[in-house]
């Protein structure tokens, strides 16, 4: 994604802020025209204004709840029907606060509804469309949380190494088609998700929060520098590289015809 201009439309989800509306910034400026997808209207007219007469691209609005299915099925319709796309920011998402067992199910359903299932049926709206083209650029957003689950609830940690997989298996699909794939896994980065988690930002340790203007700009790089898997604070590649190696390295004995030697008795 260089710096020319007429470069098609990337389309963005979850673009009213956060870092859905710095993609959009980034790649107005990369010359890319815009179709902007949220729920908050208001916002999504006044960052489209803002990008028109700061950049001079083109930028369409268009109003959409992923939770809602008709919502949703509008959306992939025109991913899968509009030549003019090239790029997908897979980006809208929801965090949640709470165990399992003490969490409003219902509340995790959309979550899941959103982070999982919107997120599948958009790719899989883009890959048709891109592998017809023979071109375009799939991001889908992740979170350093599908690598360590630990930190935070499984369900939504869950839904991010959902995310992750499916773009790993997406690269593999898609290579030989002339379609790009990247997956960027943010650590904590400041914006409104943790309010609207629960979870104020003032309770987390500000040494690991990273600002969204330098976290889209590291995935961006990482994007330009070829990486299937963008980590933006992680120093170093090398710690990827090795972890990806001994995934490798197991995968031989992942199924075999005969259980471990150390499971008999």
């Amino acid at each position: 994604m260089s710096e020319q201009k007429h470069k098609g439309v990337a389309l963005i989800t979850g673009a009213s802020s956060g870092i859905g509306a710095t993609y959009a910034k980034r790649l107005a400026k990369r010359g890319h025209d815009l179709l902007l997808v949220a729920r908050d209207q208001a916002r999504l007219d006044a960052l489209a204004a803002q990008l028109r007469e700061e950049t001079g691209v083109q930028v369409e609005v268009l109003r959409a709840d992923l939770t809602e299915r008709a919502d949703l099925n509008r959306v992939a319709q025109r991913l899968r029907s509009d030549a003019a796309i090239s790029v997908l920011v897979n980006n809208a998402g929801v965090a949640i606060n709470g165990t399992l067992a003490d969490t409003d199910l219902d509340r995790f359903d959309a979550m899941i509804q959103l982070n999982v299932i919107a997120v599948t049926h958009l790719a899989a709206a883009a890959a048709a469309n891109f592998s017809a083209q023979g071109r375009g650029t799939l991001i889908n957003i992740a979170s350093v949380l599908a690598l360590a689950p630990e930190l935070f609830n499984g369900t939504y940690s869950g839904t991010k190494a959902f995310v992750l997989n499916l773009s790993q298996s997406l690269n593999q699909e898609l290579a030989d088609k002339g379609v790009r794939v990247q997956v960027v896994l943010p650590g904590a980065t400041r914006t409104e998700i943790w309010e609207r988690s629960g979870t104020g930002i003032e309770n987390i340790p500000q040494e690991i929060i990273m600002d969204v203007d330098e976290m889209v700009d590291a995935a961006l790089a990482g994007f330009d520098q070829g990486e299937l898997v963008t980590i933006p604070a992680l120093p170093d590649v090398t710690d990827w590289e090795r972890f990806t190696a001994a995934r490798f390295h197991m995968a031989p004995n992942l199924s075999l015809s005969r259980a471990a030697e150390r499971y008999k008795g």
